[in-house]
């Protein structure tokens, strides 16, 4: 076997299971067991498959920080939803966020998440697909959301959620693979949450680099200061 070839088989393989979590549909319990085994080697997968999202979901709350959140970085309150072996929050801590909080549908992806130290409080087996019943409204400062709004995982309105636990004139970001932009009612859910006055699309940054066989849109959204906050059901 060639080099060429040692390199090809295990980013085939992280591809593949990559795959194997788009056709799940949300199911929560077969997503825990896919996560279960995977914990292990997901983050070598990620490096494998060029996964870039959780550099830019953290650069662009950097961004919103310095733009429009008062004080100092550090003192700057931020949910990780879905936050994975932690791969976000590493690079949230790089850029001098501090007060991280995250969850995860798999216990042990939050495990791993809280091995790297950068996390206040790493929660797992939290479901998006359901209410956040343990994370209180107008919360944080600053949620982000990356690479679980995609196939196979949380529906569109999982969006609700987010605006629910940020605070008024809080920001929420989020990554969208293509994929799922193009297939499911996320534009359609953006719409309808706007015009309810509960989100306001600040910017998106379509086609942006997510993984190397496709890109995502970067969405930053505030929740509006003028109105109560939504409430803790869905629509």
């Amino acid at each position: 076997m060639n080099t060429r070839d040692q390199q090809t088989v295990p980013e085939q393989a992280a591809r593949e299971r990559m795959k194997a979590s788009h056709a799940l549909d949300g199911d929560a319990t077969r997503l825990a067991h896919l996560y279960r085994g995977w914990a292990s080697a997901f983050d070598l997968d990620q490096r494998r498959v060029g996964y870039c999202g959780p550099m830019i979901v953290a650069e662009l709350a950097g961004a919103v920080q310095t733009a429009y959140l008062a004080g100092q970085r550090n003192a700057v309150t931020i949910l990780d939803a879905g936050c994975g072996t932690g791969l976000v929050g590493v690079e949230l801590e790089r850029l001098g966020f501090k007060l991280i909080d995250g969850f995860d549908l798999s216990e042990e992806m939050a495990e791993k998440a809280r091995q790297t130290g950068v996390y206040r409080h790493a929660q797992g087996n939290v479901d998006l697909n359901g209410r956040l019943s343990n994370y209180s409204s107008a919360t944080y400062d600053l949620t982000v959301c990356c690479g679980v709004l995609t196939l196979g995982h949380v529906r569109p309105d999982g969006l609700h959620e987010l605006a629910r636990v940020t605070r008024p004139n809080g920001f929420v970001i989020a990554s969208t693979r293509k994929s799922y932009a193009d297939t499911t009612y996320f534009e359609d859910q953006v719409r309808h949450m706007q015009d309810e006055g509960v989100l306001i699309l600040a910017q998106c940054l379509r086609d942006g680099r997510y993984v190397a066989e496709e890109d995502a849109h970067y969405w930053v959204f505030q929740v509006p200061g003028k109105i109560s906050p939504p409430t803790d059901e869905r629509p």
